[in-house]
């Protein structure tokens, strides 16, 4: 990693050795922010369509502030780029800098879900009916980028959510660069894909992501234009083509299309808790396995992903009745 990052001008680095620069570089005043404001058709809820794209609450990529506003930073094909939602009114207000501004822009009404298509989804459980009634807002969102979604879902296989969110947060603040523009503090650009292959091996570790799934983050990014190529596809072709490289199966490949694609019939699939909600939500059964899931939402075929949205927003899940995971953090071993 030598040669990365330029060194920070101190004490013995600016000429004549008596200027102390405590704070580092300054950061340079953000460039004016291109604007686009677009009115959707019928209710949205941002924190609905964009909560998806948050990984956690440290998430270094993701920011929801109180004023309403839903900031986000983003690797586009364009270069970095910040993005700041707003809503006011009914009509939408995206603000966006850096190199990839005009790309963030111009598919923000897909990142809000003008693409999805609500009205084609008929409730057939009373549940799902009076959820869909009291979430009227709900979009399925379209990014446009696999590598963003699928770099984290790789980190969320076969672990606790808590240490996933750690790990991305620790290795995007680490290797990822400052969110262009005026970003709330500590935001920051996931790494590029040179960058993820960069990682030396004891970093992985101490963020707690143990060789197989750092092994398949690095198969990812060698082939990551290739990926990138999937957003142009239907979604099932998109899962088939993200499901070659070894380490990436249906449950991770599922939960990259939800987010690039917007793909409303992608189920996931071995999951440890979502068959077994299903299962209590529409049959009274908290056993049910991958096979009971797909049976229940067969009537929603073509919808079976909003379906599940709408049982995880209804709240009707089952009490727990065994411990929690427990947490492993490898990076103490």
């Amino acid at each position: 990693m030598a040669g990365r990052f330029a060194p920070r001008p101190t004490r013995t680095t600016v000429r004549g050795g008596h200027v102390a620069v405590p704070g580092g570089v300054p950061r340079p005043a953000p460039a004016p922010a291109l604007v686009r404001t677009w009115v959707p058709e019928g209710p949205l809820d941002l924190g609905l369509v964009l909560g998806p794209l948050r990984r956690g609450p440290g998430d270094p990529t993701f920011r929801a502030l109180p004023d309403g506003s839903v900031w986000r930073a983003s690797l586009t094909p364009a270069g970095p780029g910040t993005l700041r939602v707003t809503e006011r009114a009914g009509e939408i207000r995206g603000e966006a800098w850096g190199p990839g501004a005009d790309w963030l822009l111009d598919r923000l009404p897909e990142l809000l879900g003008a693409a999805d298509d609500p009205s084609a989804f008929v409730p057939r459980h009373r549940l799902l009916a009076l959820t869909r009634h009291r979430r009227p807002g709900l979009r399925l969102t379209r990014t446009g980028l696999v590598l963003e979604s699928l770099i984290p879902s790789i980190l969320e296989q076969k672990v606790t959510t808590g240490e996933a969110y750690r790990a991305w947060r620790l290795l995007v603040r680490k290797y990822g660069e400052p969110a262009p523009g005026p970003a709330p503090e500590r935001m920051s650009v996931m790494p590029t894909p040179r960058t993820w292959a960069l990682i030396p091996s004891w970093e992985w570790h101490r963020a707690g992501v143990d060789d197989k799934r750092a092994s398949t983050v690095l198969r990812a990014v060698r082939v990551a234009a290739r990926l990138e190529e999937a957003v142009g596809m239907p979604a099932a072709e998109a899962q088939a083509r993200l499901e070659l490289v070894p380490g990436i199966g249906p449950w991770t490949s599922a939960e990259t299309v939800q987010r690039s694609h917007g793909a409303v019939d992608a189920v996931t699939v071995g999951d440890l808790h979502l068959p077994g909600i299903v299962g209590w939500a529409l049959a009274g059964d908290r056993y049910a396995d991958d096979a009971v899931m797909l049976s229940l939402l067969e009537p929603y075929a073509g919808q079976r992903h909003r379906a599940a949205r709408l049982i995880l927003l209804s709240g009707r899940v089952p009490g727990r009745r065994a411990p929690r995971m427990p947490y492993g953090d490898i990076g103490r071993l």
